[in-house]
This record gives structure tokens, sequence and C-alpha cells, in this order.
């Protein structure tokens, strides 16, 4: 069994809407259990949760590269990851299949498939696999990966919204989401906050100070340089006192109820190893924690110290280790708890108790191990958000406003929440930036609040879901320019607009990345900006089996056709209907509320409709097309050509676009690009644009090489009329015949083209481009790419040649080196009214080159 090719899906995909692990496997002839005797039970000896191999058996079919599939998704679940999905498919290379895995965490699913390769060869090899050790090692890195308790039940309250998230660190930095909608939080803690409240939250001193001005009840206390100065307030404000850290969190260092010098030097020991030391006035009573998000109180707990209760039988620390064995109890915050642990201050609290760890307590006696109640130290909470009063509500949203932070842990000491603080010498004795939300979600005792619910409502308004318009693209032709000429008419209604394509990312129309941008990677930094109301993205292929979508959703789909000859025969997309699949990838992924925009002339496409989660609007210039026909009789979308005018059409109602005002089609005689028009119209339409708009940015779009680089950019040369464009497939060659058919001046006009070929498409395909300009063309000018992608020197000028040879009008072919020289070559042999036909590869470098041959020619008439 060989694994040569292992990726992670992180969005959407070709197998299933989740995250997942995608590996190639080979598998030696007698890849199958069928043929392996005795290898299902040593399989299932070394992993006995492996459950089933294959659902409702399947005998001979079942693979090792099955076995490899399940083997990874149930180490994950094991290992208590939530993951369900998973498929193992063959392709049409003999022995080699496609394992799909979902995973939670990209590292935790590789890890698992790593570790189910083990499984599986040491059940071939007859050897031993440890598997509670590897399930172990999975848990162990899904706790250090996956968002703790507080930041996951925020992003869970976002996804019960229908609100995107995005983890932006490993940590707990998270957007929600995208573009001017897009708000972050870092754990609990949300962007709203200044870091001047933050700051001020962390100055215990300066906190008492402000809030005792706002009329909060404080504690009595100052900052101490040594434990003699502490020793000393400590007297002046009466025993018992609290020594804590004046910048301190979580817990760290604070010890309460110290009542004598001794114990006041091992608490100032503890304290100064976080910061300055506070000595403070020790109130009596329980220690309460109330979460404030905005203006309001959403919930309140009661903390208890850690502390066991004895039963005389067993040792204290036989007693910690039986309520650290409770599986809600772990290290940190990954937990709704925390192990109770052994150090200095639980010693010193024992010894103050007049025990040890061996110590064997009286049953039923409390014994505490720490005088602070922090989860974080092993403590307990107890539910009491309906029993706070009114009063004590007040008190604790005053406090967090008065400092300034929009979710705020208000630590109060008091003997009951019940009553007003003043009433019983209560106090708030702290407020906390980013408090943990573990003791309000999943407190010891009592109800979980879903205070993740509150800070989102805090974020994101009723009814908003974060989401900003986005428009995919894809198809086999037409889909960049059909992307911008989208993303001009979105601007065009005053919206910033961020766009991805073959040649970059623009935002707001200045471009900030070149190159190749069809990718997810792409489409997720325009969705990061935050100047961007709506997005459109071109969705190549390729992008979507290397990663998935760069979005969990769009608001309209486009698919402008699909074609032969698109990289046919790479990744295992081997015929049309492959590519069709994989294509209406963004079709499914369409939101409820939206809209998918599918050609009607495609069959291909128009089966794509049975998918769409949205609604469907087809377009076709032919409004009779049974497809269109039908559609419109049911009350639905269609776009369609009529009298020399675009219309929009749904029951009786109808909207119209002249032809003769949308310069980009040569009033209508530019085919092609009556199809990207009527794509792009549909999906103004789809989005909600204004018809004002929409005419608007029809007017004002020209297919230049500023506005649409290598999609049909029409020059001057000397009188003669030159074209360039970057089509690279039969069906483009094809619409441009047809484009230069209508442009022609007449049957005599002489014509040239130059062209290469990809070296990455199949024979048939590089054949069948030169066969069709060879109709249309007297002289072809063939030239060799700069990178052959794995073709032999001349081996793509050979093909080209002989898609040439039944060539009807085609008197004179030529074979140059270089793309600039054929380029020029072209352009000498030029006398006006002639037209030539440019099909570029380095299409910046060509253009330039091109333009600057036509201003020297211009500058010199």
């Amino acid at each position: 069994m060989d694994v040569s090719r292992i990726r992670a899906l992180r969005g959407p995909n070709l197998w299933s809407r989740h995250t997942a692990i995608e590996a190639i496997v080979g598998c030696t002839p007698a890849c199958f259990i069928a043929d392996l005797p005795g290898f299902e039970a040593r399989v299932r000896s070394l992993f006995p949760a492996i459950g089933e191999l294959w659902p409702g058996g399947g005998g001979a079919s079942i693979s090792l590269a099955h076995v490899l599939e399940v083997a990874t998704l149930a180490l994950q679940a094991a290992a208590g990851c939530p993951v369900t999905f998973s498929r193992t498919s063959r392709t049409a290379e003999p022995g080699i299949f496609q394992v799909v895995v979902q995973y939670s965490e990209e590292a935790v699913g590789r890890l698992a498939f790593e570790l189910a390769q083990a499984l599986v060869n040491a059940a071939l090899e007859g050897s031993a696999f440890d598997v509670d050790a590897a399930i172990a090692r999975l848990r162990e890195t899904d706790e250090d990966l996956r968002l703790g308790p507080s930041t996951g039940a925020i992003v869970d309250a976002a996804l019960a919204r229908n609100i995107p998230y995005r983890r932006l660190t490993q940590g707990s930095l998270v957007q929600f989401g995208w573009g001017v909608k897009q708000r972050r939080i870092w754990a609990a803690e949300i962007d709203a906050t200044s870091a001047v409240a933050e700051t001020i939250g962390q100055d215990k001193d300066l906190t008492k100070t402000l809030l005792q001005a706002a009329g909060v009840p404080v504690p009595i206390g100052r900052p101490v340089e040594s434990p003699d100065e502490a020793w000393a307030v400590a007297e002046a404000i009466g025993l018992p006192v609290v020594l804590k850290p004046q910048d301190g969190n979580q817990g760290k260092g604070v010890t309460v109820n110290v009542d004598s010098r001794a114990q006041l030097e091992l608490a100032y020991q503890a304290a100064a190893e976080i910061g300055t030391v506070m000595v403070e006035k020790f109130l009596p009573g329980s220690d309460f924690r109330l979460l404030v998000v905005g203006d309001r109180l959403i919930a309140a707990a009661r903390r208890d110290p850690p502390h066991v209760i004895g039963d005389g039988l067993h040792s204290v620390r036989e007693l910690v280790d039986k309520v650290n064995a409770d599986p809600r109890r772990g290290e940190g915050h990954a937990t709704s708890l925390t192990k109770i642990r052994f150090d200095d201050i639980a010693m010193a609290r024992l010894d103050a108790q007049g025990l040890a760890p061996a110590s064997v307590p009286d049953k039923g006696r409390r014994v505490i191990l720490r005088n602070n109640a922090n989860l974080s130290t092993g403590g307990t909470a107890t539910d009491v958000t309906d029993e706070v009063h009114p009063e004590v509500a007040a008190r604790a949203v005053a406090a967090a406003q008065m400092v300034g932070l929009h979710v705020c842990g208000v630590d109060v000491v008091c003997e009951s929440v019940q009553r007003p603080l003043e009433d019983q010498s209560g106090g708030v004795v702290e407020v906390n930036a980013a408090p943990g939300l573990r003791m309000h979600l999943s407190p010891s005792y009592g109800k979980g609040r879903n205070v993740g619910e509150a800070i989102v409502a805090n974020l994101f308004a009723p009814g908003d879901d974060g989401r900003i318009p986005t428009v995919a693209v894809t198809g086999t032709n037409g889909k960049t320019t059909t992307a911008r000429l989208i993303a001009h008419l979105l601007a065009t209604s005053g919206l910033c607009i961020g766009m991805t394509n073959t040649d970059g990312v623009y935002v707001n129309g200045r471009q900030i990345d070149s190159g190749d941008c069809s990718g997810p990677k792409s489409a997720r930094s325009v969705l990061l900006h935050p100047d961007v109301d709506a997005a459109v993205f071109e969705t190549a292929r390729g992008g979507v089996l290397r990663e998935g979508l760069g979005f969990d959703r769009c608001s309209v789909a486009v698919v402008t056709n699909v074609g032969s000859g698109d990289h046919l025969g790479l990744n295992y997309i081997t015929t049309v209907e492959d590519l069709a699949v994989l294509k209406r990838v963004i079709v499914q992924n369409v939101a409820a509320n939206g809209y998918a925009v599918l050609n009607a002339a495609d069959p291909l496409v128009v089966a794509m409709a049975s998918v769409c989660p949205g609604q469907v609007i087809f377009f076709a210039a032919d409004r009779q097309h049974p497809a269109m026909a039908t559609h419109r009789a049911q009350g639905r979308r269609v776009v369609y050509v009529e009298g020399g005018a675009i219309v929009a059409a749904q029951g009786a109602w109808r909207e119209k676009v002249e032809l003769r005002e949308v310069p980009i089609t040569r009033a209508g005689a530019i085919g092609f690009q009556v199809e990207n028009v009527m794509a792009a119209v549909a999906a103004a339409w789809g989005a909600g644009l204004s018809w004002d708009a929409v005419r608007r940015g029809l007017g004002s779009f020209v297919s230049d090489v500023l506005t649409v680089p290598g999609r049909f950019n029409l020059m001057d040369y000397r009188g003669a009329t030159v074209i360039a464009d970057y089509g690279h497939n039969p069906d483009a060659m094809r619409a441009l015949v047809q484009a230069v058919e209508a442009m022609a001046a007449g049957p005599m006009q002489r014509r040239s083209v130059v062209i290469s070929g990809a070296g990455d498409r199949r024979d048939a395909d590089i054949r069948e481009q030169t066969a069709i300009l060879g109709a249309c063309f007297d002289d072809v000018l063939l030239y060799q790419d700069a990178a052959q992608r794995g073709r032999a020197d001349g081996e793509v000028m050979a093909l080209l040649r002989e898609g040439l040879a039944d060539a009807g009008r085609t008197r004179r072919i030529d074979e140059i080196r270089g793309e600039f020289v054929a380029i020029d070559t072209a352009l000498e042999r030029l006398r006006p009214g002639d037209l030539c036909l440019v099909l570029v590869d380095q299409i910046e470098e060509a253009l330039a080159h091109l333009a600057r041959r036509c201003a020297e020619a211009a500058a010199t008439a």
C-alpha cells in the first residue's frame, strides 16, 4: 500500500461540505481483504473499535484503502473528535483509490491518517500496534489545538445563527463574518473593548478607585512592596486579609482569609511571583462570579474552593486522586473543570487544618485545599443566576461599564446574592476582561447558561449573519470576463468590491495581489479585508480540487458552461461529466436564500439545478429553449435575448437592456460576450442590484487590456484589427471563430492567427484547437509556450500542425520560436483592413508588448 499524496480540503469540496483529508492510495494487486487470509481478524484484534469495514458488508470488494479510510475515521472518533464522514472511491487507474476522511482539526486528521497506516501495516505484517497510545496521542493533539470551552461556546452560538467564522491563529483569536461586517474575539473578549479598558481591569488598585467613584462597594486595601509593609497594612485594616497580585488573573497567586504573620509570609511569596502585591480586607461570605455582557447580567455562579470530603478510609492525597479522576476534570481550560493540584499553597492550607497529604480525614469532614475558589485552581461552581437581586446585578453592570468592558466577569464576595451588597458588607473584589465561561456553560451544580449566545447577540444585531454578498463564478469559458463584469456592476452601485480571478486580487479596483488568484486562499484574503462590501470570486477547478472552496456559502453561484478540453485527464477528472460534478460544488453551496445562475443551453449545467439549496435563474439566448420555457412557466427567473435586447423575466414581469447600449457585445454581434452579459445580468439580479445600476454598469464596461486583460481585447495596428485573447481550449476557439466571422469585413478579408498550446492538455484537444482555427484563418503562426508542462521540446507544435492537416481555409503555416517573435512576425505582415487574432500565453507581458507595438505604429503613422 502506497500513499502518494495527502491534501487537506479546508472548505466545501468535491466530496462533501466537511473539512477532510484526501489521499491517493495505491494498492498492489493483492489489495483486497478476500486475498489476505486472517487480515481482518488481525485488524480487529489490534483495534476492536474499528467498526464495519464496509457498510452492509462487501466481501471481496473491500480494499486496503477502504480499511485505511475506516480506521482513520474510527481513531478520531475514539479520541473524542466530532467526525462522521468518510469515503473511498476507485479511480480509472487500476489499484488507485481516493480516500477522503473528515477531520475537525487538520493536524489531528493528518495524525489519524498516519496512525491508520501504521495499524494497517501492523495487521499486514503481523506486528504489534498500541492502539491506546495512538488514541492518547490523538486526544492530546486535539486538546492542544481545538478551541477552549469559552471560545468554543461563542463559535457554536455564531454557527447556530449561520454566522461564518475563521480562526486567525492556533489560539483563541477568531473572526466572525466577512468584510465590512466582520467582528473579532479573543477568547471571551470582543474587538470593541479597548486596550485601555483591559489595562484598567488588570490594575486592581486602579479598578477599585474607579468602582468607588461609581458607587460600587469594594474592600479597603492597597499595594505593598514588602512582607513587612504587607503585615503593617493588614494590622491597620484588620485581620483577616487577602493577598493577591495587583495585575493577575485566573486566581493565580491569590490567598484569602490570611490571619497570621506566618500565613502572610507564604501568601506574599505566592503573589510576588506574579507581580506587585496587594493587601485587602477579607470580606466574609461566598465567592460569586457575575457575568456581564453589554448592559445585562447574563449569568452568575457561586464558586467553592477545591476540597474533598473525608470518608474515614482514604488519605487526603487519595481523596484528591479520586476527585481528579472525574472525566470533567483536566489540565488547563480544555475541560469543564480543572484538576486539584498539590503545591505549596495547598500544603499550607492543609497545615492550617492540622492535616498532611497522608492524613485520613474523618468521615464527612470538609478538607479545603485552597482558599480561593477559581475553577482554574480546581474549584467548583454552582449556578445562581436566577437568585441574583436586581441591586446586585445593577452594581455588577455598573462595575463593568465603569471600567469599559463589554464582556466582564465581576467577582463579588458576600453572604448571599439575594440581598443588596450594601446590606451585608459585601463588595466587588475584581473585574476581569476575557472571563472564563466554563462555570456558566457547564457548572458543577445547577443549570448551564448559553452565555455564548449573549456574546454573539452583542456582536451582531438580530437577523444579521455577518455575511456580505458573495458571487462565485465558474465554467470552462467566460468566467473571468463574467466575474469582472459582475464586479463592475456591483461597484457601479457604490459598493467596495473585492474580486479574485486568474489575473489577481482586487479591492475597490486596486490590485493587491497578482498571478492566478482563482483559488480558495485568495477568496479568504478578500473576506478578511475590512473594507469589502461585496465579493466576486472566479472559482477555478484547480483550487476546488486542491483545497475546496474558500467560503462556506455564496449568495450567487454562476456556471457559464462546461466544455471539453479544460484540464481533462488531470487529478482523476477524466470526462466532461466528471468536470461538471466538480464545477457544481459552488451550486451545492449556494445559500438557502441565494441563487444559482445556470446556462440553460448546456445540459450538464442545467442538471446542476437539482442540487441547488436556493433558487435558480436560467439564461440562454433562446427563450423558447425547453429548460427556459418550463422554468418561466413555473414563475421562476430567466434571462434571454429578444429583439436586440437582453430580457430579464419572471412570470409577466420583464426588464430590458438594449444590446446596442452594451459596448462589450458590439451591439450583440459578439455571441460569447452576449452569453457573458446574460450571466452577469442574472447574477446582479440575484444579488439584488437595482436595474438602473445594472444599466449604468453595462454601459460603462469595455473589454480592454485594463478592464479584462486577455479577454477579446481589440487594438488597431496601422489600420488592421488585432484581437488579443487567452482562449486555450476547443470551446473557446469555436466562440472566437464565431466572433471573428461576425466582425469580418467580408470573405476576402485576410485573417491571421498566432497560437500555441498548453502541454497539460490531451493530444486530441491540442489538435482540435488548430482544426477549428484552420477553417477561419488564412495564415497560422505557431509558437511554443514558455513552459511545456511536461511535454518534450516540439511535441506540442507537432500536435498543433497535425490539427491543421485538413484546414479548409489556411494557406500558410509558420512555426516560430518565442511568443513575442511570433507576435512581431504577424504584425509586420498586416495590411490595412486585415484581422489578426493573437492567442497569448504570458498575458501581462504579451499584452504590454502588443500595446507598445500598436503605440509605436500610431506614432509613426
